[in-house]
């Protein structure tokens, strides 16, 4: 990438990002790119909102598969597009990728909402979730090099979090734009889909004035504009009243750029010399993966069959589940930097899936309105949800620079072709039938719960102390070189 073979780079650059208060440009990264979050959170409760909707004859009359499969063919997309753009982003850096996956979501999106057929649906459909994986990558990678070591946890999970606030927006939306007695029901439905391209619009600006991550910088060779990107950044937290701290000599870091890295490289690294770190990541990505996806797309169907609640009035409910999901990684996630991340991790994932384990029998029992398995939902996710979100913050801090964005990929695509599966199968679960049986989605349920305590019993045995650790401790770059 532009950087002689023998190029040998002393740099204090990650020091000075680690060591770095938080400031009002952290702040403003976070809200500019935790937007991809906040529009994928929209996007999976509006889609699960208006699958009901797209069952009725005035809509597209789709069945209950189809409507499953329309989930499924999103969440497909997102695992190309995190593939594809996740080489991109380590090829060519995190800027230019998490301005261009952006652009692609808004157009997809707002084509999607014109829709006339099946087969038109699931094009765009496809294509919007292509641009959500690939900000998963890029973005990921972008937080975890700007946050200093000891906010990275917290910061990272909150970012994550804020797919529920996505969803709340979303939810809120349905709730007016689904009441046939305020619009047609073949116009709310398209008019819930242009939420998100407008949303986006509004933090492109923001996006665009974010610089460049100085760590993949110096790792490509590009040296001088490593040194005006942290001057930069630096710059903005002395101007937010914050004090350097003087900068560790000892904490140098002798790199010799490595060149351009592929989809075999992330395989040797992740495989070859970190095969722990593998299995804990798939396993945490596959298993918040499957639980999710399962869960969310399926939701408004399950009040529907279940509980008869109108897809207008299921706003109301998913409202109540989105804002445990939200508030999950906000309040636990800076116990991940006190506390530490493997007690924590293993905790949220086990008692989320004994939760879930639990509330599946009370609904198998007929125990449970629509009320009170929203609040048990609510409380479940609460803890799932800092749990899913620490599965990308595992991937992306426990893998070195120059394949970080490609790794986060890599586990995404797995735990997303495990994730694909859950709308289909839970929405053959519940089936067409007028008087749905429990039973069969109580072991749903059990599969999904199971899964979790699996995922938490892993992180036992396999996981890593990363807490308020830098990125360069935990993983040298395939850039080191021996000082």
């Amino acid at each position: 990438m532009g950087a002689p073979r023998d190029q040998i780079i002393r740099t204090l650059i990650p020091a000075r990002i680690d060591r770095l208060p938080w400031s009002r440009f952290h702040t403003r990264m976070v809200v500019a790119l935790g937007v991809a979050w906040v529009l994928d959170g929209m996007e999976i409760a509006i889609a699960g909102a208006v699958g009901n909707v797209l069952r009725e004859r005035e809509t597209l009359g789709l069945t209950t598969v189809q409507v499953g499969f329309a989930a499924s063919i999103y969440l497909i997309g997102e695992v190309v597009g995190a593939l594809v753009f996740g080489r991109l982003s380590d090829r060519f850096g995190r800027r230019k990728l998490f301005i261009i996956t952006l652009g692609l979501y808004l157009i997809a999106n707002g084509i999607t909402a014109f829709s006339f057929s099946y087969w038109w649906l699931l094009l765009f459909r496809f294509f919007a979730g292509v641009g959500i994986g690939g900000e998963y990558a890029a973005i990921h990678s972008a937080v975890d090099e700007l946050i200093p070591a000891r906010y990275r946890g917290r910061a990272d999970l909150a970012i994550s979090g804020t797919y529920w606030l996505g969803a709340m927006i979303g939810t809120a939306s349905t709730y007016v734009l689904l009441n046939p007695d305020l619009l047609p029901v073949n116009l709310g439905w398209r008019l819930g889909l242009l939420i998100g391209p407008l949303l986006g619009l509004t933090v492109w600006g923001l996006r665009r004035h974010l610089p460049e991550s100085p760590r993949w910088l110096v790792m490509h060779g590009k040296e001088r504009e490593a040194e005006l990107a942290v001057r930069e950044i630096e710059d903005h937290v002395r101007e937010s009243g914050g004090e350097l701290p003087p900068v560790d000599e000892s904490r140098a870091l002798v790199v010799r750029p490595h060149g351009e890295v592929g989809y075999r490289d992330v395989l040797r690294v992740a495989f070859k010399q970190y095969p722990k770190r593998s299995i804990l990541g798939a396993t945490l990505m596959i298993s918040q993966s499957f639980l999710y996806n399962a869960i969310s797309f399926t939701y408004v169907l399950v009040l529907s069959q279940f509980y008869g609640v109108s897809p207008s009035d299921a706003a109301l409910y998913l409202l109540a589940f989105a804002a445990g999901n939200l508030l999950g990684p906000i309040v636990l996630g800076p116990l991940f930097d006190i506390v530490g991340r493997k007690p924590m991790i293993s905790s949220t994932y086990i008692v989320s899936g004994l939760l879930l384990a639990g509330t599946g029998w009370l609904f198998k029992e007929g125990l449970l309105t629509a009320t009170t398995q929203t609040l048990l939902w609510s409380v479940i996710f609460f803890v799932a949800s800092a749990a899913a979100s620490s599965g990308y913050l595992t991937v992306s801090e426990l893998f070195p620079l120059e394949i970080r964005a490609l790794a986060i990929a890599v586990f995404f695509a797995i735990a997303q072709g495990f994730g694909a599966l859950g709308p289909t199968i839970f929405g053959a679960l519940i089936g067409e039938q007028q008087n749905p049986d429990p039973t069969r989605l109580f072991y749903g349920y059990l599969v999904a719960a199971a899964m979790m305590v699996i995922a938490g019993l892993v992180t036992i045995l396999l996981g890593v102390k990363a807490e308020r650790v830098s990125l360069e401790d935990l993983t040298p770059p395939l850039s080191a070189a021996t000082k």
